[in-house]
C-alpha cells in the first residue's frame, strides 16, 4: 500500500464493510477521517493495523495499556490457562 489517503469506497473494501458502514464508523469517532470538499479521507496512519495501517507510537501505548491491564485484571486466570 504505497497511498496515504484513502476513500470511504476503497476502505470499505480493505475492511470488507459497506461505504454507509465506513460512514457510521467515521461519524461515531471509530475511524478517524477528515471532510474533503462532499466527501471524507482517512489517512494510512489512521486506519487499523490489520488492513495495513501504522503500528505508530500512540497505537503501540493503547496496546500496552491494555495488556497490562488484562494482566492486572485476570492475571490468576491467565495462569491456570497456562498450564493446561
Amino acid at each position: 500500500m504505497n497511498k496515504n489517503l484513502f476513500s470511504t469506497t476503497e476502505i470499505a473494501e480493505l475492511l470488507g464493510i459497506s461505504r454507509e458502514a465506513v460512514l457510521k464508523k467515521i461519524k461515531t469517532g471509530n475511524l478517524k477521517a477528515r471532510k474533503v470538499g462532499r466527501n471524507y479521507v482517512i489517512n494510512k496512519a489512521d486506519l487499523p493495523i490489520e488492513v495495513g495501517g501504522e503500528l505508530t507510537d500512540a497505537k503501540k501505548d493503547l496496546i500496552n495499556r491494555a495488556v497490562k491491564k488484562t494482566v492486572v485484571e485476570y492475571g490468576e486466570t491467565l495462569r491456570l490457562l497456562g498450564k493446561e
